[in-house]
């Protein structure tokens, strides 16, 4: 029969177990399990996926896990299934102690994002721990003289369960003179009383002994004995009486040693040494209470002794006894409840419930960082706390629970500017006197690629020799990223483009790492100046950003060629004849010697020299200007056939030379041909009359042609400004595809000789000087070809001359008219009449532009521009007349040559 209660009974706690298992509320947005204590490791407490409104799969991805606030890991999740087993062995009274409510908190962190949910898992009792007695015996003393009706306070037991498994009742062996009642306290404590029923008879029994049970209300019901041994004493027969059974007093937790908690009084009928009364704690009272109080044994005062803690021990309940001094001595009994009373003596603590996680700089604001949690031992408003943050991080506190917050930002992030920040959260609960906390935690910034490459200079220079070898380097270009990583790494390359119609990375290559470029050819200053590199600086991120720079690479001349002598011109011959009079005096301009050199800079400064002299001390060459000039008079005795030797150097390193040789014929009676001409007018006043005229206009020639030279380039120069071109520059497809030119073109008469110079030149060079001379001595009319060291447009050179010269029968339309009146041979350059030529009024002096062509390919160009002055006197009607420069046949002429190349 007892087999069968006992069984019928587990079936019914069972089913109440699972029961509690699968019931579950959701109160203020938190869910709730209960189940009952000391389950087996394993067991199911319930589906959180389900319960939580979770994917099983999503449990594993986003990384869900358990956090407990009590310090244990008392639950685990089986990913899965998605249920929340037990993972430790729960034991309620240890958790809970007396208090019926048992709660166990759970937090839940789901991350991916985070997410945080709070479990309340109820712990139930279960009838697990049976009434026990502080000790197995105790020990009285009783008076024969005791009346009946007296009552002895015994040990009462305990028990750690709660609710209908805690202490019921109490049982008493059987004896005659003792019963037992059971005396309840106001704060559900029951307290077992030995009643005395019947005078003791010392002479009849002296000793009693009872055995005292204690019975719980579980199912099975428990119990714990203690056995009491009863002394009957003789005489005192009073015992003392305290004027209250239960004393209450309060005090402040943090109250000094030596305060005064309260008094307790007792009084005894007996007289004498029967009725002085010495007060002590009760004999099973714990030490640790003794520790913190102290009970003076006359007074009955109870004195503070050590430091109360109300976080730890929030009351006290201690049993006083007050004994007489008579035989046997008499005692009686109180109980004193003491209350703890708490002050803010707790600062408020931070903890992280999950690590705070990097942040990408390009997070939106409200981003969730970390999760955090705010602790404070205190009670009450004592244990309330705020968290809060400094203003000048862009992080912020939202709450989510109570005492639960997210750490989320709040503006714009910069890695570059700030890669990590320095979170201080600060703590403050709400008690009367404040106290805070702080904690501080990192939180680290992503980069993402928001900076593009920067050079450290947007426009470059670098100077290269010509005839530099193949492979050197350049320059090198450097630019600096401020993103880290991949987004930092950056890779140079040049952006092609074309010079001359050739790519320039068929020129440069760049190394794509450290930016250093390299020149892939040998270099020709003559044939390109300069080179304009666009390089790019792309990083590595995704997407890629990427910045330009502009590299000049200029070209520097060196002394690579000789000077090229263009008059006296030799094609014809190893030897320039010319003549010379005997009559002509010191300083004589005999000829002039002009050659340019293709170099540029210092390298084409040329200087003349007389190397060598048939007689050297009658010829002397100007050092710079390369005229040759007698040093005095011709005298008889000079041999009539004089040779020269004329060296030119230039002014580079190493120095580069030519020679030209000069057969200077001196003859006898050999006149200047404007004196011949003029000994053809027989008035003196009509040839005086005619030089004067030729001077006048020859000087407002020069001055009218310098004048619209000037106006020609200012206006280029004005249209080329509103054209983006700088000054005086036309540039075509490559920006440095044809070097420009400034045209100067000069007048020059020395005597017989007479010339007009060309002058022309880079912007970034030293000019250089074309010129064509005709001396009235010379055997052979000079036409020289000289490629020059770089190219110009033909139209546009041409169009320059055309302005430049100060008659308008430049214009390409009188040439038209004037070729109907000469002819040019085309092998020897020899210019004829064609038909008989007519003075008219203001038409006696004519300009003609002689064309030159090579047979090349592409052909090269150049002309020669001859200006013809009629005279009255001047009569041929013969339509083959030889206009070339001789002695008796050619009048005074100008002639100006330039070159072109198409």
């Amino acid at each position: 029969m007892t087999k069968r209660t006992w069984f019928g009974g587990w079936s019914c706690l069972l089913f109440r177990l699972f029961l509690f298992l699968l019931l579950w509320i959701n109160a203020q947005g938190q869910t709730r399990y209960s189940v009952p204590e000391e389950l087996s490791v394993g067991s199911v407490v319930g589906n959180i996926a389900k319960d939580l409104g979770l994917k099983i799969s999503e449990l594993y991805d986003r990384k869900l896990r358990i956090a407990s606030e009590s310090g244990k890991q008392y639950f685990s999740v089986n990913l899965g299934k998605g249920e929340l087993v037990v993972d430790e062995r729960i034991d309620r009274e240890s958790l809970c102690g007396q208090n019926a409510n048992c709660l166990l908190p759970v937090q839940v962190i789901i991350e991916d994002p985070l997410q945080l949910y709070r479990i309340d898992v109820e712990i139930q009792d279960i009838n697990d721990n049976s009434p026990h007695f502080l000790s197995s015996e105790r020990a009285l003393k009783i008076a024969e003289s005791t009346v009946p009706g007296m009552r002895f306070p015994l040990e009462s037991a305990h028990d750690p369960d709660v609710g209908s498994n805690s202490l019921k009742s109490f049982t008493l062996s059987k004896d005659e003179c003792f019963s037992l009642k059971v005396k309840e306290l106001g704060d559900g404590r029951k307290v077992p009383e030995l009643v005395l029923e019947k005078s003791l008879d010392r002479e009849r029994k002296a000793f009693h002994q009872l055995m005292l049970t204690a019975l719980d209300g579980g199912n099975p019901v428990k119990s714990g004995t203690s056995q009491i041994n009863i002394t009957v004493l003789d005489n005192n027969d009073n015992n003392p009486v305290f004027n209250k059974p239960v004393y209450k007093a309060s005090i402040v937790e943090n109250s000094s040693r030596g305060t005064s908690v309260l008094k307790v009084d007792a009084t005894d009928l007996d007289e004498g040494t029967n009725g002085e009364i010495q007060y002590s704690f009760g004999e099973h009272t714990p030490d640790a209470v003794r520790s913190l109080f102290h009970i003076d044994a006359q007074t009955g005062e109870i004195l503070l002794n050590g430091q109360l803690d109300f976080e730890s021990n929030p009351t006290y309940n201690i049993e006083v006894s007050a004994k007489d001094k008579g035989i046997p001595e008499m005692e009686g009994h109180c109980n004193v409840h003491i209350d703890v009373l708490d002050v803010n003596d707790n600062p408020p603590q931070i903890v992280l419930t999950s690590k705070p996680s990097p942040v990408r700089e390009d997070a939106p604001s409200g981003t969730v960082v970390a999760l955090i949690s705010a602790r404070d031992a205190d009670s009450g408003v004592n244990g309330k706390v705020v968290l809060g943050t400094q203003p000048e991080v862009p992080f912020i506190l939202k709450s989510t629970f109570s005492n639960d917050y997210s750490l989320v930002t709040n503006g714009v992030l910069d890695r570059e500017t700030f890669p990590e920040y320095s979170v201080e959260i600060t703590a403050v609960d709400s008690g009367a006197s404040s106290l805070s906390s702080k904690k501080t935690i990192s939180v680290r910034i992503l980069d993402v690629n928001d900076n593009p490459p920067i050079f450290s200079n947007n426009f470059y220079k670098a100077y290269v020799k010509e005839n530099n070898s193949p492979g050197s380097i350049v320059c090198s270009v450097s630019a600096l990223d401020l993103d880290i990583g991949e987004n930092a790494k950056i890779s140079y390359s040049i952006i092609d483009s074309k010079t001359q119609n050739v790519p320039v990375s068929s020129y440069f290559y760049i190394n794509s790492e450290n930016g250093s470029i390299f020149s892939m050819h040998s270099f020709d200053y003559e044939k390109m100046k300069v080179f304009q590199l666009r390089v790019q600086a792309k990083d590595h991120g995704s997407p890629s950003l990427s910045s330009n720079a502009t590299v000049h690479v200029f070209i520097v001349d060196q002394n690579d060629n000789a000077p090229a002598v263009i008059y006296p011109s030799t094609f014809m011959g190893s030897v320039s004849h010319q003549r010379m009079s005997r009559s002509v005096k010191a300083g004589h301009l005999v000829t002039k010697v002009t050659a340019v050199d293709a170099d540029s800079g210092h390298n084409a400064w040329m200087s003349y020299r007389l190397a060598e002299a048939t007689d050297a001390s009658l010829f002397s060459v100007t050092f710079h200007t390369g005229e040759v000039r007698t040093k005095r008079s011709v005298s008889e005795q000079d041999d009539s056939s004089q040779r020269l030797l004329i060296e030119i150097k230039d002014n580079g390193e190493p120095v580069q030379s030519t020679t030209v040789t000069v057969d200077i014929l001196i003859e006898d009676g050999f006149h200047e041909p404007i004196s011949d001409f003029t000994h053809k007018h027989t008035e003196p006043e009509k040839k005086s009359s005619k030089i004067t005229l030729y001077l006048i206009v020859s000087l407002a020639s020069v001055s009218l042609l310098c004048l619209l030279t000037f106006l020609v380039l200012l206006v280029k120069c004005a249209r080329g400004s509103r054209g983006g071109s700088s000054c005086c520059v036309r540039r075509s497809d490559s920006e440095y595809k044809n070097p420009n030119r400034n045209l100067q073109i000069q007048l020059n008469t020395d005597g017989p000789i007479k010339y007009v110079e060309v002058l022309g030149g880079d912007m970034m060079s030293q000019s250089q000087s074309f010129g064509s001379y005709l001396s009235p001595m010379s055997e052979f009319s000079d036409f020289t070809l000289v490629k020059p060291s770089s190219t110009t447009d033909f139209t546009n050179t041409l169009s320059v001359l055309d302005a430049s010269l100060p008659d308008s029968t430049w214009k390409f339309e009188s040439q038209q008219i004037l070729l109907q009146k000469y002819i040019c041979e085309s092998h020897t350059g020899e210019l004829r009449v064609a038909k008989k030529l007519m003075v008219e009024e203001n038409k006696n002096v004519f300009s003609i532009t002689v064309l030159v062509q090579d047979n090349g390919k592409p052909a090269l160009f150049s002309t020669v521009a001859v200006n013809i002055t009629l005279d009255e006197q001047t009569t041929d009607s013969s339509s083959e007349h030889r206009s070339s420069p001789s002695r008796e046949t050619s009048p005074s002429a100008d002639l100006a040559l330039t070159l072109m190349e198409s």
